[in-house]
């Protein structure tokens, strides 16, 4: 599996359950330890699998993402025991979850059984999961029509969740020696500065449209100026040029929580290959790694810390007593 996660037992199981039933419309799985668990079932109430999406409501939630998989047909008496596997991951999910249920809901449905799952979908509002919402999806699906730009803006997301799951190959990216990164040419000689005594930060950027690193800024800082240095509004990586015996170099990743989907995976899935590339093509040594939401998290006392050098406890041995002296 791409992202290292697996469908539990349980989770078999309970989808084995739920094609023969005649009473359950669905099934909630979450992730839960490296693991996809079964959570709610869905009830079935209603004469049609359109009017059942109304039991989904109490389930969703605004920002935490879920797998939820539905049987497709009106009545759970027919033969036709097709499902359909919804992704629901909306805009309010913590960054972390959206990467793993992006990168994992292909192979979930592997897993399951690909033949049970005709059709997949990847929602990221409540009201998709609706009559009306289903119906809107249905007529896109059966149309040639372009997309409009929510539409867009979901291609976008799956398009992030195709760059995530590449962006955990590691060396498989290397061809040649090099990352298949793409990034400016004026990048490497940044970097190489910042590593001869030039300025000590260096600021780069994903270009989201063209995939491509960009150079936006090499300056001086000091621990305490770093955070106002960085643009709290864009997702950057920052390499820093410590003022210790060793010229340490601190790489420094920041995505706000505003950023957009894509960028938010397309940062994650490329901060391995940025460090790569700061190191085979500017032969820097990074020696420490920080990761923020917002700038004004990379403190002062946060840099220093990561070079606090604890003293060690000298622990005294059991001295024995002197032998009493003579008189």
């Amino acid at each position: 599996m791409q992202s290292g996660i697996s469908a539990s037992q349980e989770l078999k199981s309970a989808l084995g359950e739920l094609i023969v039933s005649s009473a359950q419309r669905g099934l909630i799985a979450r992730i839960d330890k490296e693991t996809i668990v079964p959570g709610a079932t869905i009830p079935s109430s209603a004469s049609s699998f359109l009017d059942d999406l109304s039991n989904l409501s109490s389930h969703i939630q605004p920002n935490e993402a879920l797998y939820i998989l539905l049987r497709r047909s009106d009545s759970l008496s027919s033969p036709d025991k097709s499902l359909v596997a919804v992704t629901y991951v909306p805009n309010a999910a913590p960054v972390r979850q959206k990467m793993l249920f992006a990168s994992t809901r292909l192979t979930l449905v592997r897993e399951l059984g690909g033949e049970h799952f005709p059709e997949s979908i990847f929602t990221t509002e409540p009201s998709e999961l609706t009559a009306e919402g289903w119906q809107k999806h249905v007529q896109h699906t059966e149309s040639s029509n372009p997309l409009t730009a929510e539409e867009q803006s979901l291609q976008d997301i799956k398009d992030a969740e195709a760059l995530e799951s590449r962006g955990t190959r590691g060396q498989s990216l290397a061809q040649g020696g090099r990352l298949a990164l793409k990034a400016d040419d004026e990048i490497a000689g940044a970097l190489q500065k910042l590593g001869q005594g030039g300025d000590n930060l260096v600021q780069l950027r994903m270009d989201p449209k063209s995939e491509t690193l960009k150079l936006v800024a090499s300056s001086s800082a000091t621990p305490s100026t770093i955070a106002s240095s960085i643009d709290p509004k864009e997702p950057t990586y920052s390499f820093y040029r410590h003022d210790d015996s060793e010229a340490s170099i601190v790489f420094i990743s920041t995505c706000p929580s505003g950023a957009k989907i894509k960028e938010r995976m397309l940062y994650a899935a490329s901060r391995g290959n940025v460090v790569s590339l700061a190191q085979n093509d500017a032969g820097l040594k990074v020696a420490k790694k920080l990761e923020a939401t917002n700038p004004d998290e990379v403190t002062e006392q946060v840099i220093l810390g990561e070079f606090k050098v604890e003293k060690a406890e000298v622990k005294q041995g059991f001295s024995k007593p002197k032998r009493p002296g003579r008189r």
